[in-house]
């Protein structure tokens, strides 16, 4: 495959099982509804950022399948956080399992970690590249748990 199919491929994967994910749980979104830190973004924000992640994720992903960097436990990780990603807001606005996606996004917080370090060692760029996504996953994390305190 030419390294362009595999970056296009590498990207479309996340931004379609998150454009999935966001068909899913429109009907079920109370994100404007709910108590919110102050600190909260406005739900428009959400959609915007998450593209922007999920191009950075795919990159970061064709870097690795580029160069053949990629091996069992790469793709396993890779994928594995992809699936937790995606039922996270399935368990949060479908369900209203407020808590148990709290303790779900640590989950993913552990996952996304564990990838930035096994993709880091594979290539610097795309380890680096997956850090912005960190980052979001652990304030996604204290705005669950917030929402949890605020909403029981």
């Amino acid at each position: 495959m030419s390294k362009a199919k595999t970056y296009v491929k590498s990207i479309l994967v996340p931004l379609l099982i998150g454009g999935i994910v966001g068909l899913i749980i429109t009907p079920f979104m109370d994100y404007t509804s709910l108590q919110k830190p102050a600190i909260a973004p406005p739900g428009i924000i959400f959609p915007i950022v998450w593209t922007i992640l999920y191009v950075l994720m795919g990159i970061s992903y064709g870097i690795l399948k580029s160069k053949n960097l990629t091996n069992y436990l790469n793709i396993q990780i890779y994928y594995q956080q992809l699936l937790i990603n995606a039922l996270w807001p399935i368990f949060f606005f479908v369900f209203e399992w407020r808590l148990f996606a709290f303790v779900w996004i640590i989950l993913l917080d552990i996952a996304v970690y564990m990838m930035i370090v096994r993709f880091y060692e594979k290539d610097k760029v795309a380890g680096l590249l997956q850090i912005p996504y960190f980052l979001w996953t652990l304030f996604a994390t204290y705005l669950n748990f917030s929402i949890y305190l605020l909403n029981r």
